[in-house]
């Protein structure tokens, strides 16, 4: 049923607050629970979402966008907490590739985040308490069960496109492989199949920070009224130069000094970059949740979409109906295009429909993210090939 009631707000966090303020939120698994790839049963479960358009007469025009690691359903629009517009307005929006006028778009916080959908801050019903570690670790696959689960309540058969970079291009790949009724056509942006032993370490180094600031609190730093930002500053820190490529950094910062002259020679931030990172780490811990980071980035360490098909990924796309376009950038070091090159020769082993198309850009794995017209005049190319395919109807 569609959540109404004050009670599914107890126990929120600010950001948890103002986001579902600004959303749509339906509770789940009261009377079917979720099973979980940890074998645990969740219900009930909260999920938040946003909507930009509507559907038409015969619900074919539905696009799911899926969200990366510390992003949410907050795709083209004034963030609540940040106030920040759209992490995604470069290509959501009136008159761009997709148009809310021509497309239904959903974008739905996953399973263990922090702005509005069920994870550790959420109050665990067996002890009215948050559930902070004791929440089940949940998986890539959990998340995309959970969403079409929201996709069942809200009466949509089936999607037109699935659409994501990153962890987003993670669901986009185990979406098709597990609903590929359900998925007209696919688009996994800046990816893998399975997360590399070095993003591994990366996530791995970031937990670590979180769990080695003293006000963690074993991960109940909330029933202490404390908030462990400094873990949490330099886990995302971190992760943020992986985002970046060399050259960006290089041509964004160089050796340029901070409001000074001269070196200052102590540790502060004597140079542009080391300020820039401060700021994203300050604020990164406005808007997020230390244990939701150490959830999120565990469900992307355990992906690995053939281990679940016979250790042959092949064998996931096996007979899809998809239509898979693929998109990977030059200067990802994160997910190289050597990776996405894996999905498509899967792809191509079981004559699947598929195009790939490598963008030639120096702003690293976050390219994505920014301004990139080649990958919209292609990403629009292929949208409109696959709507005159699927006979698709514009809305009113």
């Amino acid at each position: 049923m569609e959540a109404t009631t004050d009670t599914v707000l107890d126990g929120l966090a600010d950001a948890e607050r103002k986001a579902l303020a600004r959303c749509r939120h339906a509770v789940l698994g009261a009377r079917r629970p979720l099973r979980l790839d940890c074998g645990v049963d969740l219900g009930p479960y909260r999920v938040a979402y946003q909507t930009y358009g509507s559907l038409n007469a015969d619900r074919s025009n539905a696009v799911l966008i899926c969200h990366a690691l510390t992003l949410d359903q907050f795709v083209a629009e004034q963030h609540p907490v940040t106030g920040k517009e759209g992490w995604w307005d470069s290509l959501v929006g009136p008159g761009k590739v997709l148009d809310p006028a021509r497309y239904f778009i959903i974008c739905i916080n996953v399973l263990g985040g922090c702005m509005g959908t069920t994870g550790p801050l959420a109050l665990d019903p067996a002890t009215g308490r948050p559930w902070n570690l004791r929440f089940p670790v949940v998986t890539v696959a959990d998340m995309v069960r959970a969403q079409a689960e929201l996709l069942d309540h809200l009466g949509i058969p089936d999607l037109f496109c699935v659409i994501g970079g990153s962890m987003g291009g993670m669901q986009v790949l185990e979406w098709a492989a597990s609903y590929p009724r359900r998925v007209f056509t696919a688009v996994p942006i800046a990816c893998a199949a399975r997360h590399s032993a070095q993003n591994i370490a990366f996530h791995e180094v970031g937990r670590q920070a979180i769990m080695a600031d003293p006000e963690w609190k074993s991960g109940d730093y909330r029933q202490h009224g404390t908030v462990p930002a400094r873990g949490l500053s330099v886990a995302r820190m971190t992760a943020h130069i992986t985002y970046l490529s060399e050259q960006a950094l290089q041509r964004k910062f160089g050796r340029a000094l901070q409001d000074r002259d001269a070196l200052g020679f102590g540790f502060d931030a004597d140079f542009q970059v080391e300020s820039y990172l401060r700021h994203q780490g300050s604020t990164f811990v406005e808007r997020f949740d230390a244990n939701s980071y150490l959830y999120i980035t565990r469900a992307m360490d355990y992906f690995d979409l053939a281990s679940a098909h016979g250790g042959v990924l092949a064998n996931a796309f096996k007979g899809s109906p998809t239509r898979f376009c693929l998109f990977s950038f030059t200067s990802d070091w994160l997910f190289p295009t050597r990776e996405s090159r894996e999905i498509v020769h899967a792809l191509n082993a079981v004559a699947a429909n598929v195009s790939f198309v490598e963008i030639d850009s120096d702003k690293g794995h976050d390219a994505f993210l920014l301004d990139e017209p080649e990958m919209f005049r292609t990403l629009a190319g292929f949208l409109k090939g696959a709507a005159t395919v699927r006979g698709l109807k514009d809305t009113p």
